[in-house]
């Protein structure tokens, strides 16, 4: 690691800034492994966009990042993770996020649908979601999905280097709220790349100058949740993972990797 990025890492904590742990920020070789991770996961969206179409079942969305990941060599971080019982995350309409693919749920013109993919590669992780409409949908349900990922590109803009967290959550939510919209606040981007979850945690929420300094080698998510009125929201007591919006409107989410850089930031998974 640079001195130089060591003396202003010291620096800020002297101030009373969050820091990051030094094993937060991933050296050369973990950043490359972490990159490589990302293509893939990045091709299994690319993937699965070629595909999806009304009368497809979200099994078969399952099958099919199972199929691409496992024929790059690669692993569905999901799978069994935590209890998790699929190898994706689809989460159509008001399922706000961790909806559990099954061959008796069918896509049909209209829906609005997530993707969440996440992937390891030689022991590095990765992690991306995207939106999809199905056919043509209504204008409500479209600039729900434009300005989700409105506010995650605005999100990006604040990942600088000796900034803060905060920043990030702060611009997210303002942006949101203009339109009209709620951010979930329950759930957030989070640090990735040697495991699944790392620090820090990303709230798409907050304010300016708050929250664990950027340090450029940071590597993390960022991944709005946006619903369409309220941000409340309810587990599913039937299967303890799918998550839905209460008012039961639409959610949308849109997620990426960042790299955090001397520059700005670089995109690791789309």
């Amino acid at each position: 690691m640079k001195p130089e990025i060591l003396e202003k890492i010291e620096y800020y904590k002297q101030l009373g800034h969050v820091v990051p742990k030094l094993s937060s920020i991933k050296t050369e070789e973990q950043i490359e492994g972490i990159r490589k991770s990302g293509v893939i996961n990045t091709g299994v969206l690319d993937y699965v966009a070629s595909k999806i179409k009304a009368g497809v079942s979200t099994q078969d969305i399952d099958d099919w990042v199972t199929e691409y990941t496992e024929g790059h060599g690669a692993i569905c971080a999901d799978f069994h993770y935590e209890g998790y019982p699929k190898h994706v995350c689809v989460s159509i309409d008001d399922v706000v996020c961790h909806g559990i693919p099954s061959s008796k749920e069918i896509l049909r013109e209209g829906m609005i649908v997530n993707v969440d993919v996440s992937t390891i590669l030689d022991g590095y992780f990765s992690d991306a979601s995207r939106m999809f409409i199905i056919g043509e949908t209504t204008k409500e349900k479209q600039r729900l999905v434009e300005v989700t990922k409105q506010c995650l590109d605005i999100g990006a803009e604040q990942i600088k280097p000796y900034g803060f967290i905060g920043d990030i959550g702060y611009a997210i939510e303002q942006h949101a709220n203009r339109n009209g919209y709620k951010v979930v606040r329950e759930f957030g981007g989070h640090g990735v790349g040697l495991q699944f979850h790392e620090e820090p945690w990303v709230g798409h929420f907050g304010k300016k100058n708050t929250g664990m300094l950027i340090v450029p080698g940071m590597v993390f998510t960022i991944e709005p949740m946006i619903n369409m009125r309220k941000s409340g929201i309810r587990v599913s007591a039937l299967d303890g993972w799918t998550v839905y919006t209460k008012d039961k409107l639409p959610s949308a989410q849109w997620e990426h990797t960042f790299l955090a850089t001397e520059e700005g930031f670089e995109i690791l998974t789309y």
